[in-house]
């Protein structure tokens, strides 16, 4: 198995990240969400090295096979963990692509490191700018939302993330977009992670504030969002991302949920492919319809 050391915890361990690295060609970082580890990603990395494309993609501190410290689960040194990949495989005119969580350290990354080695970015169901609500974010999602996570999490973790895979994907009597077999799945690779992390990382999606992050990024971007997303809204997030990139392009799947890297995977692929290889198509506004 391979691995990047992260520099050290509080104790002065090392921290190890777990990481795969498939394909040649022009590279994409593939940055997982919470609370599942790399192989959210499995269809992309079996589809994208296809097309000329070198993927990497690795464990967050804490998830999957990489180290569980006890501290390190704010998004500085998230972002100092994804330095520290780039530099450790020379990663150059890489595109950052982020799910959900993973936006955030694509943000912090491009702020706090000036986009060393980043050509382009991509948000998807990204969690930017900043999903608390406060008075000078009246459209962000209210505390009590987040409260009950992290309640459900210190209760009863393995009940919490049963409950959670279903609205992840949107399964609900009627609709059943992914198998029980997946949600199976992800649940086995979740519990794998530390309980520490895990609600670290809750408190940190929920409360870190990207704005200005944003506002520092000067490479093409792309933002992808699903309508149908419950999990981290559209209204909240996607939409202000994209306002807030104005060169970006702005892609909103109709009825898609949160988890669309499984439920809408074939669509996803292609317009990663795209936009890795062939760049970005700049918006143009006709009257109240976004074309490109």
């Amino acid at each position: 198995m391979s691995y990047i050391k992260a520099g050290t915890d509080s104790s002065g361990n090392d921290v190890k990240l777990f990481y795969q690295d498939l394909g040649s060609g022009t590279p994409v970082v593939l940055i997982h969400g919470w609370p599942l580890g790399h192989e959210m990603w499995d269809y992309q990395l079996a589809e994208l090295p296809a097309h000329g494309i070198r993927v990497v993609t690795y464990d967050r501190r804490g998830f999957g096979k990489s180290s569980q410290p006890w501290d390190g689960y704010d998004y500085d040194t998230m972002a100092d963990d994804l330095k520290a990949v780039l530099d450790e495989l020379d990663l150059k005119n890489v595109t950052l692509v982020g799910f959900s969580m993973g936006g955030g350290e694509v943000a912090r990354y491009m702020s706090r490191h000036g986009g060393a080695r980043v050509a382009k970015v991509a948000f998807v169901s990204a969690v930017t700018p900043y999903l608390l609500k406060t008075d000078d974010n009246p459209d962000g999602v209210d505390q009590s939302v987040f409260d009950e996570i992290l309640d459900g999490l210190q209760k009863d973790r393995a009940d919490f993330l049963q409950t959670f895979g279903k609205q992840f994907y949107g399964v609900n009597l009627i609709s059943k977009p992914v198998s029980q077999a997946h949600l199976d799945g992800d649940f086995a690779r979740a519990y794998v992670a530390s309980q520490r992390a895990t609600v670290e990382c809750a408190k940190a999606f929920a409360m870190t504030d990207f704005r200005d992050d944003l506002a520092q990024i000067q490479v093409p971007a792309l933002v992808i969002h699903g309508d149908s997303d419950k999990t981290v809204p559209i209204e909240a997030s996607g939409e202000r991302t994209a306002n807030a990139l104005p060169t970006a392009q702005y892609i909103v799947y109709d009825g898609a949920p949160h988890g669309l890297f499984m439920t809408e995977k074939d669509r996803l692929n292609d317009d990663l492919v795209s936009f890795i290889l062939e760049g970005v198509n700049v918006r143009q506004t006709v009257g109240t319809t976004t074309v490109y």
